[in-house]
């Protein structure tokens, strides 16, 4: 729902701020007042086209932004697959426009236009205009028969859809399975060559994690064993090069001897001649650990090359199939499982196509089931919208929604189909999109909109140039539709008539003066009585007459009383 509009030095607009509600909102006001700038601010907040002749004051910028509220979990959904979340359950659209150029922003985070559009169209229907209608689009008018059909066929649809997948996923493997013999052997000797190389390996998990520590320790025993020799020189108590009591074992005993000498004379000395011989004793435990390591540290020249030749056929696994054991382990499993593929090729390929088939036949009746359930909901569709238009003051109306038959699979079935219609007697039936007058198309859209019992997930709606070409008892007929499509999305409605304006749920005025010498247009709600006020000039023009006022409130108590109707779901004739 669109919250609010704030529209600042854009046109003859300086400053607005524009707060709508739900149900009917109308915008009236006299001829040239301003109401279709109000409408283009917010196509411009939703990526439409800017030019520098929008600003009214050329020393500032002008600057537009739409804030909606976004509560339906679906939509909230959709605008996270694009990279926007709702802030507060509310997104904001601005758009700032200067000289030079117009800087788009969706919840404060530059964007370009055509994301503002995509956003935009999610958002918010205009019709009336070129942009953002989504009834101009042919793809969009199966989604709207469908929609009317309602869950039965949504569900046969999203099965469809499923049936579809699985086809072509099946499709593409036995199209990639169909090879010629020649290259099928082809394949089988390389395969078994690349599965034999992996086998004779014989690799196991983890190897080659040891087998590189025992390299890089023999690849660096020489100087292992040189730091170790000099450490067991260092504290060793024989074969040293040092003189005797010169190492740490000789130091440490003769200290030994000096505190043992003279412990006697003091208890505490006890206690340091103790720790002192623990010392010696893991001095010359650790020399025994020494002595030993370096005993079995010889340099094996055979088990170094061994090692070396194993982490070279590893290394050389790991380039041409992955750079881990797990990973070649892997590969070798696949590799296996296509060898015997392609060496019982024959059955393999009966197989795929057996279940290829199922598939598509499976695919074939859900599509037939769902262009089944779709003529239904065609023919009612039409019906109802048809009744609409000639309610509306079509009364030569031709309208019918053809079906026919796409040339390939489609996950959405095999369907394909446009609104087709026919404004005048003896006229040939057109494409919707092709319908010229924006009046007869805002008035076609809202026939289709009332008629159709699941919205398309838009939750604001907004009618330009409705009431084109209509009065009495069509104004009246479309403002009853307008307020049957107002029970369940925001409307924003622009209207020169009485009857739809007394409908209002909401009414706002929009009025151009002179303000310090220069004209602008303003906008504000109407109380009762200022509605009154504008009901009256709408239905007396310049001159006002104390019978007109009282027409006016008449006609907006019996707009009162119609609208409880309406929405209580009484039919008035």
């Amino acid at each position: 729902m669109l919250i609010s509009l704030m529209i600042k030095n854009f046109t003859l607009i300086d400053s607005e701020e524009i707060e709508f509600r739900n149900g009917l909102n109308i915008l009236s006001g006299e001829t040239g007042a301003g109401k279709s700038i109000i409408l283009g601010a917010l196509s411009i907040a939703l990526g439409g086209k800017t030019a520098k002749d929008m600003i009214r004051d050329s020393g500032s910028d002008a600057y537009v932004e739409a804030i909606f509220s976004v509560e339906d979990e679906k939509k909230v959904n959709m605008l996270r697959d694009m990279g926007i979340e709702p802030c507060d359950g509310e997104v904001i659209l601005s758009r700032r426009i200067s000289d030079t150029r117009a800087q788009g922003k969706i919840n404060g985070e530059s964007v370009p236009s055509t994301k503002l559009k995509s956003v935009g169209e999610l958002l918010i229907d205009i019709y009336g205009q070129n942009e953002h209608q989504s009834l101009l689009k042919k793809s969009k008018h199966l989604e709207i028969v469908d929609d009317y059909a309602g869950e039965e066929l949504l569900g046969i649809r999203a099965d469809t859809k499923v049936a579809y997948t699985d086809y072509s996923k099946k499709l593409k493997e036995l199209e990639n399975a169909r090879i010629n013999s020649k290259d099928r052997d082809k394949d089988l000797l390389f395969l078994k060559h690349e599965a034999e190389e992996i086998e004779n390996a014989a690799l196991k998990q983890g190897e080659d994690d040891s087998l590189e520590e025992e390299y890089r320790r023999i690849k660096n025993s020489e100087k292992i064993v040189e730091a170790l020799d000099n450490a067991y020189n260092m504290t060793g108590d024989s074969g040293s090069s040092y003189s005797e009591g010169d190492n740490a074992s000789g130091l440490i005993g003769k200290a030994l001897i000096e505190i043992r000498r003279v412990s006697s004379y003091d208890d505490k000395l006890e206690e340091l001649s103790k720790m002192l011989s623990d010392a010696d004793a893991i001095v010359n435990d650790f020399n025994r650990t020494l002595q030993d390591y370096l005993t079995d540290s010889e340099f094996d020249s055979e088990h170094f090359h061994e090692v070396e030749d194993r982490l070279d056929i590893i290394n050389d696994l790991k380039n041409k199939y992955g750079n881990s054991i797990d990973i070649i382990l892997e590969t070798l499993k696949e590799k296996s499982e296509k060898i015997k593929k392609l060496e019982d090729y024959d059955n393999y390929l009966d197989e795929l196509e057996k279940e290829v088939k199922k598939l598509e036949a499976r695919y074939v009746s859900l599509a037939k089931k769902l262009t089944s359930l779709r003529r239904k909901a065609a023919d009612g569709l039409i019906k109802e919208v048809s009744d609409s238009l000639r309610e509306l003051n079509f009364s030569n109306v031709e309208f019918e929604f053809p079906i026919s038959e796409t040339s390939e699979y489609t996950a959405n079935g095999r369907d394909e189909g446009e609104f087709m219609i026919s404004l005048n007697l003896g006229e040939q039936l057109k494409p919707l999109r092709s319908v010229a007058s924006g009046g007869e198309l805002s008035r076609i859209s809202l026939a289709i909109k009332t008629a159709a019992t699941e919205r398309d997930g838009i939750e604001t709606l907004i009618f330009d140039e409705i009431d084109a070409g209509i009065s009495g008892r069509t104004a009246q007929k479309v403002s009853e539709k307008l307020n049957k499509v107002a029970a369940s999305s925001q409307v924003i409605c622009i209207t020169h008539l009485p009857q739809i304006a007394s409908m209002a749920d909401n009414h706002f005025v929009v009025e151009k003066k002179v303000k310090n010498g220069e004209t602008v247009s303003s906008i504000k709600r109407l109380s009762r009585e200022d509605r009154i006020d504008e009901l009256s000039r709408m239905l007396g023009g310049v001159s006002i007459s104390e019978k007109t006022r009282e027409n006016a409130e008449e006609l907006l108590d019996s707009a009162e009383a119609l609208k409880k109707g309406i929405r209580s779901g009484i039919t008035f004739n």
